[in-house]
This record gives C-alpha cells, sequence and structure tokens, in this order.
C-alpha cells in the first residue's frame, strides 16, 4: 500500500517551524516586555500602572474599544446582510469601500475624521450647534475605533450569510415566524459564532490603535488621552521600564478579555451545534 505524502513537511517539522516562527515573532518580544518591566520593583511598578492619569486612560481606551466594537457587532452585521442578501447599483463601490479602513493609512484617516467632525467641518458643523461635539472629546475616540474596526465585522460574518440559504427564512415564514422571530431563531445562532469573532477582532484592533486616535482625540491629559499615547510618551522621555509597565497591564488585560471572548465563542458554537 503507497503510503500518503503530504504537499508541506511532516507535523514535527512544521510544528518546529510554527514554534520558532511564533518565539521570533511573538513571544520573544513580548517576554523583552516582561523582562524590562521586571527592573522595577512591585512598588514602584504599582505605582506606575495606577497613576491616575493612566488609570483614566485604561477607562478611555477599553471602555472606548468595547463601545467601537459592540457599534460595528450590530452595524457590521447590517451591512454585511445588505451586501449578501440584496443586489442594487453601485453594490461592488460599497463592498469595496469596506475595507477602506484596512488599507487606508491610519494617520490619513485621523486627519480625515478631524476635518469632518470638526467644529467647521461638514458633519461638525451640524452637530455643534445641537450640543454634540465629536473632536477633540472622548466621543470623537470611539468614532475613529469605530471606523477602523467594521470591516473585521462585515468580513467576518458575511461568508457565514453567504452559506445560509434564504429557504431557510421562507421555510421557517411559512410556518408562522414572523420577522423578528426568524432572526432571533435562525439568523443569529447560525452568525453568533462568526460575530463573536468579528467582535473580538475588532476590539483588540481597537485597544492598539494609535494613528487614527492621535488627531481627533485632542489628547487631553484625564479627558482624552488614550493608553498608547501614554506609552508613547515615556518612550519619548527614555522611561521605557515605565512604558513597558503600561504595556504589561494593557497585554493582561487584553488577553484576559479575548481569551473570556474566545471561551463564550467555543461554549455558544458548541450549544449551537448540540442543539441541532
Amino acid at each position: 500500500m503507497r503510503k500518503h505524502r503530504n504537499v508541506l513537511p511532516g507535523f514535527r517539522l512544521s510544528l518546529g517551524y510554527t514554534i520558532l516562527y511564533l518565539s521570533l515573532i511573538v513571544l520573544i518580544p513580548l517576554a523583552a516586555t516582561f523582562l524590562k518591566t521586571a527592573e522595577l520593583s512591585f512598588a514602584e511598578f504599582w505605582a506606575v500602572v495606577t497613576a491616575p492619569r493612566v488609570v483614566a486612560s485604561y477607562k478611555l481606551t477599553f471602555g472606548a474599544s468595547l463601545l467601537g466594537a459592540l457599534i460595528n457587532a450590530v452595524f457590521g452585521l447590517l451591512t454585511a446582510w445588505v451586501l449578501v442578501r440584496y443586489t442594487f447599483p453601485g453594490k461592488k463601490i460599497v463592498d469595496a469601500l469596506v475595507d477602506l479602513p484596512f488599507a487606508l493609512p491610519t494617520a490619513v484617516a485621523g486627519i480625515a475624521l478631524t476635518a469632518v467632525y470638526a467644529g467647521n467641518g461638514w458633519i461638525g458643523s451640524l452637530l455643534e450647534p445641537n450640543g454634540i461635539k465629536v473632536a477633540f472629546t472622548p466621543l470623537g475616540v470611539v468614532v475613529a475605533l469605530t471606523f477602523i474596526g467594521l470591516p473585521f465585522v462585515v468580513r467576518t460574518v458575511q461568508p457565514v450569510l453567504q452559506d445560509l440559504e434564504a429557504e431557510t427564512e421562507e421555510a421557517a415564514a411559512s410556518l408562522g415566524a414572523n420577522r423578528w422571530q426568524t432572526f432571533r431563531k435562525i439568523i443569529l445562532p447560525a452568525v453568533w459564532p462568526a460575530l463573536l469573532t468579528g467582535f473580538a477582532l475588532a476590539f483588540a484592533r481597537a485597544v492598539g490603535e494609535y494613528g487614527s486616535v492621535i488627531f481627533i482625540a485632542g489628547n487631553m491629559p484625564m479627558v482624552s488621552e488614550i493608553t498608547p499615547l501614554i506609552i508613547i510618551t515615556k518612550l519619548e522621555q527614555y522611561d521605557y521600564t515605565g512604558a513597558t509597565a503600561v504595556a504589561v497591564v494593557m497585554l493582561v488585560i487584553s488577553f484576559l478579555l479575548l481569551l473570556a471572548i474566545n471561551g463564550l465563542q467555543w461554549w455558544s458554537s458548541h450549544r449551537h451545534q448540540a442543539s441541532r
């Protein structure tokens, strides 16, 4: 009997290359961050990471990232639904525009958003007379993080909707289900794991975003200053251990949040499979 030959190398060799690559790209740089932070005593570390200005930046960064990811989860699902289920003039252009935050340099995106949402901008000039100020406020941070996170949700959910046949919705309607029941019982369970994945990707991308935020945020300490800017400021002041200490806190919090989201995704996926 002829032994099957894989195109790629065997398991051991492939695993060795994988671990080596991940070590060089991910594990060693992260380990260096922890080692640099270890130069501080615990008291010094705690004083750096719990300074009022730093804590305020945590709240803004993670709060705005979470809110932006939630907004994208709702409107990203709606955008993916429109692109999959409907045919309309300019559909390919709209589909290409979804990927624009991927291709656009983040600094350019920040400048564009600031120009549009500033008090004299196209949208800002309409909002500010009504008491809604976007540019140079925490709301501007949410807008920027929503902008850069949209493609992650749309591109994650879109293939699942394409595989979900429209006949299932028609069958539910023929059995007497209304639109909300069809969405809640048929569509949402099918797209939920992908939607959670897109949400996690958008959240992770937003937490580390810098270029598109610093222009529209205004960078006012205790008000609209994000944590990546705190790290950059400490690096410019040659406070390398302080910068790595704040980076370690962000890394640990982000890892725990993503671990919780992935656990929820695994649970919901297995629950959906068990219910079939």
